[in-house]
């Protein structure tokens, strides 16, 4: 087939990437020549694991085309993506179309008969029927159709989520169209068991409700964290005690500092604009959206709190500058507002991130000194704040650390490394959702049945730190 892609963030690069390598010809288009440019030289303007290389095998390159010309574009392709950006309007929190319609305008007067425009963007209910009637208005004569097909790609796994999805979802009010991108997507080879066929409507409601329902696990494990915090609970326990029940499940219940990236919180807004403008008002996304909001806010009084509330004169080493580990995107991340709020303080913040530097330079506050490694970081530093699960934080020398270290204390705002370790390496840990304090003053595990500890083959957290140190 012949597919044209407008827009090449990071839905419509991977897209159109896979695509290609499964034998069809793809034309990307953006307005951005400069961009354009990059990509017409075989450079990928955006971090995504595995994307490069497959962009840069010799099939996958001959069948990608970049250009700055919709009105080209569409001139010859059977199908044609829209997966420009719909970030929330600053008005009014709604989603802002205008990249989607002035596309669309574009677009028009090049479609040929039997076109179908598919919106892969993340758009409101009903913008489909927008999409028709201005194309209707623009082409009365024109024989074409309007479908929806919500990505649901994670940023750092994109490439594995678009050739092994959970399920692909495609809205269509007529049968021909349904039918083309269910041959497009068989192509790829996804079967047809995962490829869900509804309405339009539906469909562009699925990627809202999805969204939204996983933002409330991760606003709901942090409450829960928090509470973990007063009471001297383990959220590592408690998140595995209520994960293991098959109704709720493990995914997305790792506490941290809160949601952020391209979609989680806008799509969580716009939701809560659809339903105040049908009557029909999203309460729980309201909460869901304003516990983020505090959450993000009370990281900086965590810190702060291991200072004595006074940050003048501290230094921080910040590792980890985007929203979650593999990826470049620095969209909501809680590192910005726990920058601006240390520097705004007086402290010194000097930051480091395996991908980011370049990107956080114009993002993050100006006064934030940036480094090329944790240990450079850490040199003189009162305390080590974790912000992002990169892996190669796992791999930490603390004892390197330490000697570079003003103070040896770790926020761990990503529970990422062992408080056990770390704490007989001679630091002060903090972690999510436990008490400040070392484990061997905690309150003492009250034994299980040997039973049960046979038949649900779960051990404990001091068990397995006890079995460990045996062995």
């Amino acid at each position: 087939m012949r597919i044209a892609i407008v827009g090449t963030g990071y839905v419509g690069l991977v897209s159109a990437a896979c695509f290609a390598k499964a034998g069809h010809h793809v034309t990307c288009v953006d307005i951005d020549s400069v961009k354009i440019s990059l990509l017409s030289e075989g450079r990928i303007p955006i971090y995504e694991p595995g994307l490069a290389e497959v962009v840069a095998e010799r099939g996958v390159r001959k069948r990608l085309a970049f250009t700055s010309d919709a009105a080209v574009a569409a001139l010859t392709c059977e199908i044609i993506f829209l997966a420009v950006g719909t970030p929330a309007r600053r008005s009014d929190g709604h989603a802002d179309l205008s990249q989607v319609f002035a596309a669309v305008e574009t677009l028009a007067p090049s479609l040929q008969s039997g076109a179908v425009l598919v919106t892969k963007s993340t758009v409101p209910v009903g913008t489909g029927d927008e999409i028709e009637h201005l194309v209707r208005n623009l082409r009365p004569e024109l024989d074409f159709e309007v479908a929806s097909n919500p990505e649901f790609l994670r940023a750092g796994r994109a490439i594995e989520d678009f050739v092994r999805p959970d399920r692909v979802v495609i809205g269509a009010q007529q049968q021909r169209a349904a039918d083309l991108l269910v041959r497009l997507y068989r192509s790829v080879g996804i079967e047809r068991i995962r490829i869900l066929l509804t309405d339009r409507r539906s469909a562009e409601l699925i990627k809202y409700a999805a969204n939204g329902f996983l933002a409330t696990k991760i606003a709901f494990i942090n409450e829960v964290a928090n509470l973990c915090e007063k009471v001297d609970a383990r959220i590592g326990d408690v998140a595995s005690g209520i994960g293991l029940d098959g109704r709720i499940g493990m995914h997305y219940l790792q506490p941290g500092p809160g949601f952020g990236g391209s979609c989680f919180p806008k799509d969580a807004r716009a939701l809560v604009k659809m339903g105040e403008d049908h009557e029909a008002p999203m309460r729980i996304i309201e909460t869901v959206l304003a516990s983020n909001d505090a959450r993000k806010r009370a990281m900086a009084r965590k810190v702060a709190g291991l200072q004595g509330g006074s940050l003048r004169g501290k230094t921080f080493a910040l590792l980890g500058l985007t929203f979650k580990a593999g990826t470049d995107d620095m969209r909501d991340a809680v590192s910005i507002p726990l920058a601006q709020t240390l520097i705004d303080a007086g402290s010194l913040v000097k930051a480091y991130d395996p991908v980011a530097t370049d990107r956080a330079r114009g993002i993050l506050p100006a006064r934030v000194r940036y480094c090329t490694s944790a240990l450079d970081a850490a040199h003189g530093a009162d305390a080590i704040v974790i912000a992002t699960e990169w892996d190669e934080f796992r791999g930490l020398d603390f004892q390197q650390l330490k000697a570079r270290m003003r103070t040896p204390t770790i926020v761990d705002l990503r529970n990422l490394l062992s408080e056990t370790e770390v704490r007989a390496n001679g630091f002060r840990y903090v972690g999510i959702g436990s008490a400040d304090r070392p484990p061997s003053d905690r309150p003492a595990v009250a034994p299980q049945p040997r039973s049960w500890k046979r038949r649900s083959g779960l051990r404990s957290q001091v068990e397995e730190e006890t079995i460990t140190a045996a062995e």
